[in-house]
């Protein structure tokens, strides 16, 4: 972070403001890699046997009212194929 502020700062005492600054900041202590979990190795999704075992569905909300009144979209992926069906729904909630 020092080098990147001597590029275009310098003051007297700097390094030791920065080094202050940055003890003293929660967020920055947070995003330190000693203090993150340890992830580990990616697992590769199980792949489905069989067509529609697996599904992922989504909302496309906020879309102008078509002459039926659909307002939104639901997409439904069916995972084996990639197959994507979008299907126009009314939206009858609205998150506020």
């Amino acid at each position: 972070m020092i080098t990147t502020l001597w590029k275009e700062y310098y003051w007297l005492g700097m390094k030791k403001d920065v080094a202050k600054c940055l003890t003293c900041c929660l967020e920055c202590q947070q995003v330190k890699v000693e203090h993150q979990h340890h992830v580990g190795l990616l697992h590769p999704l199980a792949i489905p046997e069989w067509k529609w075992e697996t599904i992922s569905m989504d909302f496309i909300t906020g879309l102008p009212k078509s002459k039926r009144n659909n307002d939104s979209i639901m997409v439904v992926v069916e995972e084996l194929r990639k197959s994507a069906h979008f299907i126009p729904v009314q939206c009858r909630y609205r998150a506020v």
